[in-house]
């Protein structure tokens, strides 16, 4: 017997000094495999018919190791479309295997600096992927013109370098950027249709984001499933509209008991110009409890927390983010962090949420 578990043992050893001197080699081997297959994979085509959620941004401009900036993927069958591109949006669509080469839309909710940031990283990923020729129709409300416009003109060296490298039949010129789908933000109680093809329904609504005017939420109908996206407001009785019974809401939420240990510190610390700005921000946003007031009186399906603030780095700040919302609402639901997925299978009422990252 002890021969026996000397033998293991030294054939262990054995092992682990051949990996620790060829471990260059073994992981040159790995990456090899790795790179082969994550180009051929495309887990989009992977997924079921239906409307499918996933978050590749949800935090704030606040950092947070678990959170990048706003964005989220929506697959309608096998259409792709991103609503909102703050910063590190394209590195986690390329980590979450969504293909940035397939995306067939952009929406924007408003134009806060932290939702338009990593608009320039996702607009050249998706035409150098794709080899696109036509620009990539980014919507939103009456001043997209001038962010698209601001983008474009931004990377217009970085396009021609491109084209002069590669050549135009990998990168065509024409396939650059993006093109404004502008569309007058709509009156209280009404709904602008902006997409409305292939089966897939794309309706904007007002919400209230004040200072910040126009800002819009949008809802998604695909296969008799739906889900609604709040983008940044306060509590809204016209959102709650917009989302009545739909299968899930993934809706902004700022918890001020939180905030308020930021602007305690900062005072601490001296600086009376962060506390001012983290004593503003609970004016415009929904917090967790207000998030779960509109599910409940919505009747939705799933609520989702996304556009987390403050930061949550520490998985039981998560519990302290939820206070107060057990005693309002008793439905389904999740804190975001990127890689947060929901599936919503057509022919079904299934409800299915796994964590990809």
């Amino acid at each position: 017997m002890k021969r026996a578990l000397l033998g293991l043992l030294g054939a262990l050893l054995a092992l682990l000094l051949v990996a620790f001197f060829f471990r260059t080699a073994i992981a040159l081997r790995v990456m090899e495999r790795v790179v082969v297959t994550n180009l051929s994979s495309d887990w989009v085509s992977e997924l079921p018919d239906g409307l499918h959620v996933v978050l590749c941004g949800a935090g704030s401009p606040l950092p947070d190791p678990k959170r990048s900036g706003p964005c989220v993927a929506v697959i309608a069958g096998q259409q792709v479309f991103i609503v909102d591109a703050g910063s590190g949006a394209s590195r986690r669509l390329g980590e979450l295997r969504v293909p940035q080469g397939r995306i067939d839309a952009i929406l924007l909710t408003h134009f806060h600096s932290d939702h338009i940031d990593g608009l320039g990283e996702l607009l050249l990923q998706r035409w150098v992927n794709r080899g696109a020729r036509v620009p990539v129709p980014i919507h939103g409300p009456t001043g997209v013109e001038e962010v698209v416009d601001g983008i474009n003109a931004a990377y217009r060296l970085d396009r021609g370098y491109r084209v002069a490298h590669h050549g135009e039949a990998i990168v065509p010129p024409s396939g650059a950027g993006g093109a404004a789908r502008p569309f007058p933000a709509p009156a209280e109680g009404r709904g602008e249709v902006v997409i409305d093809e292939r089966g897939v329904k794309v309706t904007a609504f007002r919400v209230d984001h004040t200072p910040v005017d126009p800002a819009v939420g949008y809802r998604f109908d695909y296969g008799e499933r739906s889900l609604v996206l709040s983008g940044d407001t306060i509590k809204s009785e016209n959102l709650q509209r917009f989302a009545d019974g739909v299968d899930l809401l993934v809706h902004e939420a700022l918890a001020p008991h939180l905030v308020a240990v930021l602007t305690s510190g900062a005072q601490a610390a001296g600086r009376e110009r962060i506390a001012k700005i983290t004593r503003d921000i609970l004016t415009y946003h929904a917090s967790p409890v207000d998030a779960a007031e509109v599910a409940r009186d919505a009747g939705v399906g799933f609520l989702l927390y996304y556009h987390i603030v403050p930061p949550l780095p520490l998985a039981p700040l998560e519990n302290a983010f939820l206070e107060g919302v057990d005693a309002v609402y008793d439905g389904p639901l999740a804190v975001g962090r990127d890689g947060t997925t929901v599936h919503l299978p057509v022919g079904s009422d299934a409800i299915e949420v796994e964590q990809r990252l």
